[in-house]
């Protein structure tokens, strides 16, 4: 105990020097990132597409990407066909075979709630489904900010609660691809350096430096270990493809919509990500949930923030998805797990260390976890997700025993 106040009043102390270091270095570019209002007012509007346009193996990360060039004008001419019809603006569309489906985004005029015209263009016969361009946040916020000078392992839950130490003695997470759908992360921060095997953005929106949320999920999942520096990763051996859907609007929010999402969640997919990380909530979202139903279908663990208030929240609530809160908030509620979520250190954006709070950190701690038991037992292994005899709190070691791990003493 005495160790751990101490190296706490370390990272505290370093704080200071490290929020006078960076102040205007790195916060002005947060709001270049932001969407404008207008999105708000944009739909999506799937059609219907004939199976015989896949082909799967193909790159469909741009409009107009599959298909002979008569069937991509055929499309095309629909889509227009319904933006003339409802008075409404045609933006981008974005083939996603995966689903079968054309994506069209389209922009919603005067004040009639967008909404209203998803729920009306859905009747359409030539429509699979339209929704509204839904909004997600990020379910995290820092509590200190700071670049520590010392190792901070002993201050990390997980190195006491998990025995983290021993687990890794077991398995670091070695040969388990993690998909971080967050915001940008510091891909050149001297803990994640050589953890990261892609880093890409589906926001649009350029940023001039990295950002905080994605940056300390990725740290609690799979900083690494052992290099004399900052913490270690729940998982160090796991390697984490970045995937920024999320953009930072300040200090403490962190904003995703609908279709940065989608876009991230298919690239996992076609990547054959064995984890991927959420650790966001927002409100129901068909798009979003068929993705995730796939993921689930193929065997992919799908971990995510559990809403702060009363319920679960989306994506959280989806059956089959991993919902995860801090230790002191997931109290009773059903089904979801309690993680590590409090005054835990994770790696800043900008090379620097801090300290984080929320259901986000909790939900990392458990894909981290999960990494480790693939490592052990595969797909069996991600399956063995065990909670001890408070309530839904993790039981990390007995988790790792479930997967097949062969651990010297017992899991008291």
């Amino acid at each position: 105990m005495i160790r751990l106040i101490l190296v706490l009043i370390g990272l505290f102390a370093a704080s200071a020097a490290g929020a006078q270091r960076r102040d205007g270095a790195s916060h002005p570019s947060v709001m270049n990132t932001a969407p404008a209002e207008h999105e708000e007012r944009r739909i999506l509007v799937m059609l219907r597409m004939a199976p015989e346009h896949f082909r799967p193996s193909s790159d469909y990360g741009g409009a107009g990407g599959y298909g002979d060039p008569a069937a991509a004008l055929a499309r095309r001419r629909i889509a227009t066909r319904i933006a003339r019809d409802n008075h409404l603006t045609l933006v981008d569309s974005w083939p996603m075979p995966i689903l079968g489906i054309d994506c069209v985004i389209m922009q919603v005029p005067g004040d009639e709630p967008a909404k209203t015209v998803a729920d009306r263009l859905s009747h359409d016969r030539r429509v699979a489904w339209s929704q509204p361009l839904n909004a997600f946040e990020a379910q995290g916020a820092s509590s200190a900010k700071g670049v520590p000078n010392d190792r901070l392992f002993a201050a990390q839950p997980s190195a006491r609660q998990w025995r983290l130490a021993a687990l890794h003695r077991v398995a670091t997470g070695r040969g388990v691809r993690v998909a971080v759908i967050d915001s940008l992360v510091d891909a050149g921060h001297p803990d994640l350096k050589g953890q990261l095997i892609a880093v890409r953005d589906f926001v649009g929106r350029d940023s001039l430096s990295a950002e905080s949320h994605g940056t300390g999920v990725a740290g609690i999942i799979a900083a690494a270990a052992n290099n004399t520096v900052g913490i270690a990763g729940v998982a160090p051996g796991a390697r984490l493809l970045a995937l920024r859907a999320c953009w930072q609007q300040s200090q403490a929010t962190t904003r995703c919509d609908t279709l940065s999402l989608a876009r991230a969640l298919v690239f996992a997919l076609e990547s054959n990500a064995h984890v991927i990380n959420m650790s966001l909530t927002g409100p129901q979202d068909q798009l979003v949930a068929r993705l995730i139903q796939i993921a689930l279908r193929r065997g992919v663990s799908v971990v995510a923030a559990a809403d702060p208030g009363s319920g679960r929240g989306f994506p959280a609530s989806l059956p089959g998805v991993i919902a995860v809160a801090r230790d002191d908030l997931a109290g009773a509620r059903s089904g979801v797990y309690s993680a590590p979520g409090r005054d835990v250190p994770t790696t800043e954006a900008g090379g620097g260390w801090n300290l984080v709070d929320g259901n986000s950190f909790a939900a990392a701690h458990v894909s981290g976890l999960l990494a480790l038991a693939g490592q052990v037992g595969g797909d069996r292994g991600r399956r063995a997700l065990t909670t001890g005899r408070a309530g839904g709190s993790v039981d990390a070691c007995t988790t790792l025993l479930r997967a097949g791990a062969k651990i010297g003493a017992r899991c008291d």
